[in-house]
């Protein structure tokens, strides 16, 4: 946690130090990162970093926590169970494309999430990636129950585990249609939109295969 004197600066100020160590840690991530580079681009010294933070992974660990808040802040309206008539599965679709257009449009989030991602240090990783998880699982659940209540998902539905695949499946989603090398046999990085969609859909496809109770349309995206 920040120390008492990162409440005290001006907003201005926070502003400008959350952005650059945004933007620093998401180009090299937790190891690779410089508190030079965010001090300077900041605009303050690189002793006050201190008396902001207690040490660099503190700050590391604000900076995953606050960009995971955006993003949950920008996904939270679409967080609602699906209308009737609409299939579970399509709607879900519907929201990893938005949660897609989002981290295209939003580069900074983007990084921050490839650097929480991608650490390669067991106890940053646990750190940052713990608080995140919680978030996707605070906004995800409910709209696995509510599926199950509906009966969109079959009544034995393992929702932990079903949780858990998503989890573990949407950090990639945000980063893979960006960065070359993190496909594996579905491509969704350098390929048409059309083709990216389709492929996200296959994903998700596999991930409900066993759960979704009714045939599903398939979701009529736009061109």
């Amino acid at each position: 946690m920040p120390r008492p004197t990162w409440q005290n600066l001006d907003t201005d100020r926070r502003d400008r130090v959350l952005l650059a160590a945004m933007a620093e840690f998401g180009r090299h991530g937790y190891f690779g990162g410089s508190l030079n580079v965010v001090a300077r681009e900041a605009g303050v010294a690189k002793g006050s970093l201190f008396q902001y933070f207690h040490d660099k992974s503190d700050l590391f660990g604000y900076v995953a926590e606050q960009a995971s808040l955006r993003v949950y802040a920008a996904m939270a309206p679409h967080l609602v169970a699906a209308p009737d008539g609409t299939e579970f599965v399509d709607q879900f679709a519907g929201l990893v494309e938005i949660w897609i257009a989002y981290m295209a449009a939003h580069p900074l989030e983007r990084g921050v999430t490839a650097a929480t991602t991608l650490e390669r240090d067991p106890q940053v990783r646990r750190a940052v990636r713990e608080p995140v998880h919680r978030l996707y699982a605070q906004g995800i659940r409910p709209l696995l129950d509510n599926a199950v209540q509906r009966g969109d998902l079959r009544p034995d539905t393992d929702v932990d585990v079903l949780l858990h695949l998503i989890v573990m499946l949407l950090p990639h989603l945000a980063i893979a249609p960006f960065e070359p090398g993190l496909d594996a046999a579905v491509p969704l990085f350098g390929v048409p939109r059309r083709t990216r969609i389709a492929n996200t859909r296959r994903l998700l496809d596999q991930v409900f295969c066993g759960v979704v109770t009714r045939a599903h349309r398939g979701v009529q995206w736009s061109r």
